[in-house]
């Protein structure tokens, strides 16, 4: 091959290899170009939203400080609202509070006033017995441990002994009376009367167990008055339940009594509560 062939061999190479470096040179310029131009109008897209949040900053703080106190006042409200509940349900537990003592002190004053009601019915009835005792004469029966006359004397002085308020002597009188004759015409109201000391004292136990041998005694026309007394003795120490039961038996035993209204009267005072 001759020296001018292998020249424009080569020239020809190098003519090739020149325009291939224009081309790729060419296309890296438009790209180049092309992502210069995304990346402005991505900045221009930057800019705007920038431009867009400073505007808007303002706004959002203060819509974010209006909420605060929104809430701040809400939160306030609130707590008021909270404390005025609390006061009102302190207030109406010392109203329930009251409300409850009143009640106490009225059923109390209404077992006190029923105290004074037969305090003045007992004495009232030993006064008319003690004088219709002394206006009678003394039964011919005899008994074998204490004559009449020395029974009855013993019953008046005992009788006498209770309406001035002297229980113990009363005690000893009629539980002597009871004891020496059972059969005698004034041994249940004896027994009765007895268990009368022991309710005035208040020994509210002690009466009933006196009251309920009232009933022992065949005949006895003291047998209304004790089953009135068990019920006040019930009362009075709180067993209502047993209370009404006692007043319920003397509406069932006894519907000619006296102390009928007084035992219904007592038991619908019960049954309100």
């Amino acid at each position: 091959m001759s020296k001018h062939i292998l020249k424009d061999v080569f020239c020809l190479f190098a003519l090739m290899f020149s325009t291939l470096t224009i081309g790729q040179n060419s296309n890296s310029s438009r790209a180049l170009s092309q992502i210069n131009s995304s990346l402005a109008g991505q900045n221009m897209r930057i800019d705007s939203l920038d431009a867009q949040m400073r505007l808007l900053l303002p706004e959002l703080q203060n819509a974010l400080s209006a909420n605060l106190k929104a809430k701040e006042q809400t939160d306030s409200v609130a707590i008021l609202l909270i404390n005025r509940i609390n006061t009102f349900q302190n207030k109406m537990r010392l109203i329930e509070d009251k409300i409850s003592y009143v009640d106490s002190v009225n059923f109390e004053i209404l077992a006190q006033l029923v105290m004074v009601e037969n305090k003045i019915v007992t004495l009232a009835n030993s006064f008319t017995e003690m004088y219709d005792l002394k206006s009678s004469k003394t039964s011919d029966k005899v008994s074998s441990k204490i004559s009449p006359v020395e029974y009855k004397k013993t019953y008046i002085d005992a009788l006498s002994a209770y309406q001035n308020g002297d229980y113990n002597k009363a005690i000893n009188g009629f539980s002597g009376l009871v004891l020496s004759d059972p059969a005698n015409d004034l041994a249940d109201n004896s027994q009765y009367w007895l268990a009368e000391c022991y309710y005035t004292m208040k020994n509210y136990k002690r009466a009933v167990i006196e009251f309920e041998k009232v009933f022992s005694f065949s005949g006895t026309d003291k047998d209304d008055d004790a089953q009135l007394k068990l019920g006040h003795c019930h009362r009075s120490m709180g067993n209502i339940k047993k209370s009404k039961e006692e007043y319920q038996r003397l509406i069932d035993y006894f519907p000619g009594s006296e102390f009928y209204e007084k035992a219904r009267e007592s038991l619908k005072q019960l049954s309100a509560k």
